[in-house]
């Protein structure tokens, strides 16, 4: 008796197991919980030896922060002599609007010149760089190939590269590292919101990525910058990692990060997407369309000039779907991209901006055509299929973290 009671106990045990990880596998976090996660910021015995005595320069914007602090308010109390700071899109502090240039200015608490990489230039000049031994590179990033944050890194590492000046990457877990995804850009169809031929969604740290860039040549001339990497702690590709602080305007929560992959395409229509809301990237609409939920898009900090500005639009709102059920499909949503594309057309109403922008988005003419065809969202994936594969093998030469 005590035999069969011992087996019946170890079989519904195991049934119990399983059904616990098949709860887990489906919950948000098909990731991993990981509270104690530490950035390589946090992790100052790791570089203020490589800073000491040195003059720095940093390229930061608002998510570079150690804790409650500014790393330059923390490395300045570290005694660290920094020279200069260089800012990416939506500038030092993180307000300016997408694609607003921003001028080169002074930091007006610290006195610091900040050299704007999202004005007159993307890339510092070499003057910029005079009197420099080392430069920091601490931002965080979302894991989207057209979020350009990657792209300032690239002519950063140029310019180090140039200028014989070594880099320090700082790392910052991805919120979307959990899947890769999308089309590998075509070359023909380079520009900021598109530098390297990688997928939409590319599955790595922004450490990585740096790590990917020296090592497949794709800087000037095939130089490489005298890279080092200071990587996260406690962290995989499947961690859940809330981000503490917006990485732009306009992402202001987690639902609208992991949204932004698969609702950035709207950028390249005449659509709204929410900016001069309080839900960017999680309403979608235009006046010309019918439904129940309606917003109007009004200036705001981020969007001093939002598309179809003070216009009622109808149209979806995605503010309330779980984060769950985003993050279980592991994959871009292109239903939303066909779905008004197809409304539009009902409607007699142009989709596409005139400059075809989706194109630069999407990294190639593909996308946008093959929606004109009417091809269904698992046609449009399966072409991307060959693209993914031979990203993956070029990927997985770089990685720190494991999937």
């Amino acid at each position: 008796m005590n035999f069969f009671v011992h087996i019946f106990i170890l079989i519904f045990g195991l049934q119990c197991q399983h059904k616990q990880e098949t709860n887990v596998n489906n919950s948000i976090l098909l990731t991993e919980k990981a509270p104690s996660v530490l950035t390589g910021a946090t992790q100052m015995h790791r570089y203020l030896p490589l800073l000491a005595h040195k003059r720095t320069a940093l390229v930061v914007n608002q998510t570079s922060t150690i804790g409650t602090s500014h790393i330059v308010d923390t490395l300045l109390s570290h005694n660290i002599d920094i020279g200069a700071i260089f800012a990416p899109e939506h500038g030092f502090r993180g307000k300016a609007d997408a694609g607003e240039h921003v001028a080169d200015s002074r930091d007006a608490r610290t006195g610091i010149p900040v050299f704007s990489l999202y004005g007159k230039k993307k890339k510092p000049a070499p003057e910029d760089l005079t009197g420099i031994d080392v430069v920091i590179f601490d931002i965080q990033d979302v894991g989207v190939r057209f979020y350009t944050y990657i792209s300032t890194l690239h002519y950063i590492m140029e310019a180090c590269a140039e200028q014989h000046i070594p880099l320090i990457v700082l790392d910052r877990p991805n919120p979307n590292a959990y899947y890769t995804d999308g089309e590998v850009l075509d070359p023909a169809f380079r520009s900021f919101v598109g530098m390297h031929p990688v997928p939409v969604v590319y599955g790595m740290t922004i450490g990585e990525y740096a790590q990917m860039i020296n090592g497949e040549g794709w800087l000037n001339n095939k130089i490489k910058a005298d890279l080092t990497v200071i990587p996260c702690s406690n962290y995989t590709h499947k961690t859940f990692y809330e981000l503490p602080v917006r990485p732009s305007p306009n992402l202001p929560d987690m639902r609208s990060v992991l949204l932004y992959p698969s609702i950035c395409f709207f950028e390249g229509t005449t659509l709204s997407l929410g900016r001069g809301t309080d839900k960017p990237f999680q309403y979608i609409g235009h006046p010309a369309l019918k439904s129940n939920f309606v917003f109007t898009p009004k200036p705001n900090e981020g969007a001093k000039e939002p598309p179809l500005n003070d216009k009622l639009c109808h149209g979806q709102d995605l503010s309330n779907i779980p984060l769950d059920q985003i993050m279980i499909e592991k994959q871009l949503n292109l239903n939303y991209l066909i779905d008004f594309y197809r409304q539009m057309k009902q409607v007699n109403q142009k989709y596409w901006l005139d400059n075809h922008f989706i194109d630069k988005l999407a990294g190639s003419n593909q996308l946008r055509l093959q929606i004109e065809q009417g091809k269904s969202a698992q046609e449009i994936r399966a072409s991307w299929q060959a693209g993914l594969t031979q990203f993956h093998k070029i990927r997985s030469k770089y990685l720190i973290y494991r999937d």
